[in-house]
């Protein structure tokens, strides 16, 4: 695994480790980096993306797999917003594969795989769905269970047999693997660290993960994720062009 090269000290802005279980939510503003760190292997991070001023306008998992041909994220591949446009890129990944099919679990599939263990008993850690930790962190930005679409499963893999039969891959999350996600527009960022809904492991053991937030220098007409697809291209374009009338 080769890892992402090193965040110059005077470029961070942010720093922080979440628990496994955790969540979290933010605005991150475009010309800003998110990078996520698999602390321990096992990670799962449950992710969704918004424009964060005109929250209408989120990541569309269709329009990100159509586009560029792919069933599964690495760099240097990028999430398209409903707008045709991008919210943000994978500039760097050394995971190679983070799941975009499979959704989150919900307090039924829990309870189902690991017994119910209640706040009232457990307090902190007590059994949380990644369904319900959405639902959380999205009511504080006015946003409710409409608002809910496809989310990303960072540093999961999940693969399709001939039949389209899906399986998780245990071994894939590897200790100190990280992505890079570049922020086009001003995103809220929403995201929790429960296990993936396909994960085999009969325990409830979700597992932390680091954040970190950057500065990142000014996309050039070159950058390989505006290059590796001609929809990317445009996508930049439509971005480009949002920023620049907006701001």
């Amino acid at each position: 695994m080769t890892q992402l090269p090193p965040i110059p000290e005077g470029d961070l802005l942010h720093r922080e480790t979440i628990r496994g279980g955790g969540m979290w939510s933010k605005v991150i503003g475009r010309g800003k980096t998110l990078r996520l760190t698999d602390l321990e292997g096992g990670a799962n991070v449950g992710l969704l993306l918004y424009n964060a001023l005109e929250r209408h306008e989120r990541y569309n998992m269709p329009d990100t797999l159509k586009g560029q041909h792919i069933f599964y994220l690495t760099a240097p591949y990028c999430l398209h917003s409903d707008m045709g446009r991008l919210l943000c890129s994978i500039t760097g990944d050394s995971s190679g594969w983070h799941d975009t099919v499979c959704g989150c679990s919900d307090a039924k599939l829990v309870r189902q795989k690991y017994g119910e263990k209640t706040y009232e008993e457990a307090r902190n850690d007590f059994h949380r769905n990644g369904r319900e930790c959405f639902l959380i962190e999205l009511a504080k930005w006015g946003l409710s269970e409409k608002d809910l679409v496809p989310n990303l499963n960072l540093f999961s893999k999940v693969i399709s047999d001939e039949e389209g039969a899906l399986s998780f891959d245990p071994t894939h999350a590897k200790a100190g693997a990280a992505i890079d996600l570049r922020c086009e527009l001003d995103v809220l960022v929403v995201f929790n660290t429960c296990q993936h809904p396909l994960d085999p492991n009969p325990q409830y053991a979700p597992k932390p993960v680091q954040l970190e937030v950057f500065r990142n220098a000014p996309v050039v007409e070159d950058d390989p994720c505006r290059l590796s697809r001609p929809e990317n291209g445009r996508a930049f374009q439509n971005t480009e062009v949002y920023n620049r009338l907006r701001f």
